[in-house]
């Protein structure tokens, strides 16, 4: 078992490699990188991030299926959209569980959310001393899917549930991290990154396990906090890159 310096320095070295504009090709972050206006970041970013389960490339196309359905202009297509575009888009399939009736649901969010916020980084703020952003999902969710029972609420995970809501912490990832390496956006500026944590799925569970930074066997958000613990003693300031480290890991196997 590496000892603390070198297990920090082995993670440094492979968030450091794969932190590089590489990165992107196959990886669902392309959706949002084909725009450079922050509402069209957000919007083609959260969609992305939401269907981010299965297979990588199968994700990247029915993203592109989901831009195309708004004309590649996701903002525009929010704030402008008729009854009839939504209604051409009900029956049809998108990905896996998130079908038409979801997507049209989550036009209609996002249009009400626009016309109240600038950005969705308003959702998302970190109040008072909270250490990570548990109780901020839980207030985003509340707000964008409102108090009626619909089919889309399972598309947005909760972490008082004790979901590892690893798709909405991705999302946080590319829209709060800071650096200059070209992955990640850092276009909200309220928010520090040091509350980031990593998207915990089975890749990121199993080989923080194999590393020693989490004992839980659940990826749930008990594993979330947990892992915060270990990651934040590498970089206080900047634990989410080590999300790129524990991926390039299960990509490349190296640990198996």
């Amino acid at each position: 078992m590496l000892n603390f310096e070198e297990l920090k320095s082995f993670l440094d070295e492979k968030a450091d490699q794969y932190n590089a504009p590489g990165f992107i090709e196959n990886d669902p972050i392309r959706i949002p990188h084909r725009f450079s206006v922050k509402q069209d970041i957000e919007i083609a970013g959260f969609l992305a991030a939401t269907i981010s389960w299965g297979n990588r490339k199968a994700i990247i196309r029915s993203a592109e299926k989901i831009l195309d359905i708004m004309g590649n202009s996701p903002y525009d297509f929010v704030l402008n959209y008729s009854e009839k575009d939504l209604e051409s888009i009900q029956d049809k399939s998108i990905h896996r569980t998130f079908n038409g009736q979801d997507f049209a649901y989550f036009i209609r969010q996002f249009n009400r959310i626009y016309r109240e916020h600038e950005s969705l980084e308003n959702l998302f703020k970190i109040e008072g001393e909270e250490a990570n952003f548990l109780h901020s999902i839980e207030r985003f969710r509340s707000n964008f899917l409102e108090a009626e029972k619909h089919r889309s609420h399972k598309h947005i995970s909760s972490p008082y549930k004790n979901s590892s809501a690893k798709r909405i912490i991705m999302f946080l990832r590319w829209m709060v991290r800071k650096d200059k390496r070209g992955v990640d956006f850092g276009i909200w500026k309220d928010i520090d990154q040091k509350y980031l944590s990593i998207p915990l799925d089975v890749h990121t569970g199993n080989i923080s396990r194999k590393l020693g930074l989490v004992s839980r066997t659940q990826n749930d958000w008990k594993t979330v906090e947990e892992l915060d613990i270990a990651i934040r003693k590498m970089d206080e300031n900047d634990p989410a890159k080590y999300d790129f480290a524990l991926f390039g890991l299960g990509v490349t196997k190296e640990l198996l």
